[in-house]
């Protein structure tokens, strides 16, 4: 989450923490082996959820001092163990006991971590020695940026979102780039800027913004159909910035502009303002790309069947690589029903699952494998999403369980989509990303690595290199 808070909130945590060390009747030092929110919980909290849940930031209570952590231990206690499922905090639902498990940016709880938390809510949610209490962190303010000092900073059209209204579904137009040669993007954020009050708060993600999610990519005006045209990630409520590999930048052609496609907009309960900045790291001049960027959509949107309160439904979806691909990341999208997404690669005989996730809509999240543990699929691969539903009144985010849905692009339909990305490789840099990467992690015959059927293979190629070499 990329949301951020003023620097007067900064302050104000700061000296909230002092307040509730000072005036907590629990501040006595705690017994041996007792877990306390000095030296246990704020540590957890600062790294897994005090990034979302601050003032003016999309989370709807704050958690940076003890005294408004306190009132919600027993939730707390609650949502983390949920662990995977629908409503987990934080929400990050890669299951653990199934396929990949090295994933950047993991915010994820340990089982210890969990159990520690149960143990200090069951345990009456006691503060501790406040001198067990971590420094406070330092948040910048919503002008700063994930990816660093950007290079170009492109905004959208306003928009006027009522208190109450349907869905709007429209293209806000295209902003010209302004750029007089071709560029690479080493990466790009997104963030919604509205007049919502910094103490304004919701009881979801969207009660403080009104964009849902925005399609969009670079075009040449008046060029031959997709010529010059790139396709940016899909920006959604919540999601973080993206880093592009040094490799694979994205290019932005001289003369080009933003064509803002679809954007969803949705009420929020409060009549809003708002508009989009795309904010754009460059590659220096000169930068050319080694690997592309390749489009690995795998969805179904055409004959979607969600039938009405029923639980365990399952939806399908395939597609076959057509070249050698690394999968960057996997983005599992549904709607409301959404339950569960798992994606799974079939070379051969070999049929393996890559990825399993449960899924909320309120939190749209994007897993990004780690460099070494990305899957490595030679061309032919079919990749199959698996999704499960439920449309019964147990799932809470469905509005109406007797209604039935087919696909479309309003909330009350259904979208089944593994919106990950992935680079398309060259026979040579196939071979040399396994040669590297078995290398790196030092495999042996006896390894197994899920995602690259071919790594402990060693290709006529790099036979011949070594006899040349002898």
């Amino acid at each position: 989450m990329n949301a951020t808070c003023r620097m007067s909130l900064q302050v104000a945590a700061s000296l909230g923490l002092l307040m509730s060390v000072s005036l907590s009747a629990q501040s006595a030092a705690p017994a041996a082996g007792e877990v306390t929110f000095a030296k246990d919980i704020a540590p957890i909290l600062q790294r897994s959820c005090q990034t979302c849940h601050r003032p003016a930031s999309v989370a709807p209570m704050s958690l940076l001092t003890y005294d408004e952590v306190r009132p919600w231990a027993r939730a707390i206690k609650m949502r983390t163990g949920l662990r995977n499922q629908r409503g987990a905090m934080p929400p990050w639902f890669i299951e653990r006991d199934i396929g990949i498990q090295h994933y950047k940016n993991d915010p994820s709880l340990s089982e210890e971590e969990i159990e520690k938390v149960a143990l200090w809510a069951d345990s009456g949610a006691p503060l501790g020695n406040p001198a067990d209490l971590p420094p406070p962190l330092v948040f910048g303010d919503q002008s700063e940026w994930s990816i660093g000092e950007p290079d170009l900073i492109l905004e959208s059209a306003e928009v006027i979102v009522p208190a109450s209204a349907p869905d709007r579904w429209t293209n806000l137009g295209t902003i010209p780039t302004g750029l007089t040669e071709d560029r690479y993007v080493a990466a790009v954020e997104v963030k919604e800027f509205n007049d919502i009050p910094a103490d304004g708060s919701g009881d979801t993600v969207g009660g403080r913004y009104v964009f849902h999610h925005m399609t969009y990519a670079s075009v040449v005006p008046n060029g031959a159909d997709g010529e010059g045209t790139t396709r940016f990630p899909v920006h959604e409520v919540g999601r973080n910035a993206d880093i592009f590999p040094d490799s694979a930048g994205r290019l932005l052609t001289a003369g080009s502009a933003l064509e803002l496609e679809t954007g969803h907009l949705h009420s929020n309960g409060r009549e809003t303002r708002a508009h989009l900045k795309f904010a754009f790291k460059l590659h220096p001049k000169g930068y050319e790309p080694e690997i592309k960027h390749a489009r690995t959509f795998v969805g179904n949107g055409v004959d979607i069947d969600i039938r009405p309160n029923q639980g365990d439904q399952e939806l399908h979806a395939y597609r076959v690589l057509e070249e050698h691909t690394k999968i960057v990341s996997f983005e599992p999208h549904q709607h409301a029903p959404g339950m569960r997404m798992c994606v799974e690669a079939i070379w051969g005989h070999s049929i393996e699952t890559l990825s399993c996730a449960g899924y909320d809509h309120n939190w749209v999240k994007q897993y990004i494998y780690e460099d070494d543990y990305a899957p490595l699929l030679p061309k032919g691969t079919i990749l199959h999403i698996i999704g499960w539903l439920d449309t019964t009144a147990a799932n809470r985010n469905v509005a109406d369980p007797r209604n039935w849905s087919g696909g479309g692009r309003r909330s009350v339909a259904n979208m089944f989509i593994d919106l990950g990305e992935a680079l398309e490789l060259t026979d040579e840099q196939f071979e040399r990303e396994i040669a590297e990467r078995r290398e790196r992690l030092g495999l042996t015959p006896n390894d197994h690595l899920i995602g690259c059927p071919l790594c402990l293979v060693e290709f006529p190629s790099q036979v011949r290199a070594t006899n040349d070499q002898q």
